[in-house]
């Protein structure tokens, strides 16, 4: 007979989930997936006290995968940004692997054996809000050499931020690591511009309400764009990954690139919903929900 709580109910099934939150693309897989794990207790942080949890789901970060693998904890690993192909992933043996990777995308490569697509990790809330003004500035440091950060941060970066708040009346930056580089750059010369770091923002929230998406080349800037075909500009692709996966996710939509050869679109609204192309308007964006269902399997019936 199960254990009941005071108010006479089974206790809920206690879910650890990890991220690596200076990390873009894993924080917003992450709350993305636990959107959908309703009915289980969510459990962060180191989780040492207390009976372990039920299962666990870990983006990205292998060491944690690891550890609640040895512990006996079952565990869905998610690799939740773009890899080159020499940077494939792997994870420690006896967790479930999954690569966060639309289905419309060209692959790098084969895909490592054992390792399953998620297709494209949408945000919960697919619709912007109805009246939207302003640009969000989403930028990636995580990975990215301190040189090449620095000399973006402190050279193109500002005159993009001085260029959107003046275009559409305000402009948000937030970034994922780096925080103090780029406040230092922006300081007196963009007017007043708010940096947040994202692991203390909303991030999807945020996008909601704003009218352009000035971001870097990630993944889960790609959930957010399509799911609320809303228009999207890169940033200047920083280091090897980002440039990578803003050359494959150009030749299907044509996103254009700030500061590159097709600056005059940047402020410039799309004609056509550039997430029409062919290929694209199919793609399933239940990958969240996918990887969710995988956990709580997980949760009720371990291996």
């Amino acid at each position: 007979m199960a254990l009941l709580n005071r108010a006479g109910a089974p206790p809920r099934l206690r879910v650890h989930l990890v991220s690596r939150d200076e990390e873009l693309d894993s924080l917003l897989a992450r709350r993305r997936i636990a959107a959908h794990l309703g009915g289980l207790a969510a459990v962060g942080g180191a989780c040492t006290a207390g009976p372990p949890p039920d299962a666990a789901l870990v983006c990205d970060d292998e060491a944690a995968t690891g550890r609640l693998v040895a512990a006996g904890v079952p565990v869905v690993h998610l690799c939740s940004g773009h890899r080159t192909a020499s940077g494939a992933p792997g994870a420690a043996a006896g967790a479930l692997l999954r690569q966060h990777r639309p289905a419309w995308l060209p692959g790098p490569g084969p895909q490592p054996p054992g390792i399953r697509t998620t297709g494209l990790l949408a945000p919960a809330r697919t619709a912007g809000d109805r009246l939207r003004g302003g640009t969000l500035v989403l930028l990636s440091l995580y990975g990215v050499a301190e040189a090449t950060a620095r000399a973006f941060a402190e050279g193109v970066l500002p005159a993009l931020v001085r260029a959107a708040a003046e275009r559409t009346g305000r402009c948000e930056v937030v970034c994922d690591t780096g925080l103090g580089l780029v406040r230092g750059a922006l300081a007196g010369r963009c007017g007043p511009v708010q940096v947040l770091r994202a692991a203390t923002v909303d991030v999807d929230g945020l996008h909601a309400g704003r009218a352009v998406l000035l971001a870097s080349p990630t993944l889960g800037v790609l959930g957010l764009a399509q799911a609320r075909r809303a228009p999207l500009v890169f940033l200047p692709p920083l280091g090897g990954a980002q440039e990578d996966l803003a050359a494959r996710v150009r030749r299907v939509v044509p996103v254009p690139v700030a500061g590159g050869p097709d600056r005059a679109r940047v402020w410039q609204p799309p004609q056509e919903d550039p997430w029409r192309a062919p290929g694209v308007a199919v793609e399933d964006l239940r990958g969240a929900q996918r990887v969710a269902r995988s956990v709580r399997q997980l949760a009720l019936a371990p291996p």
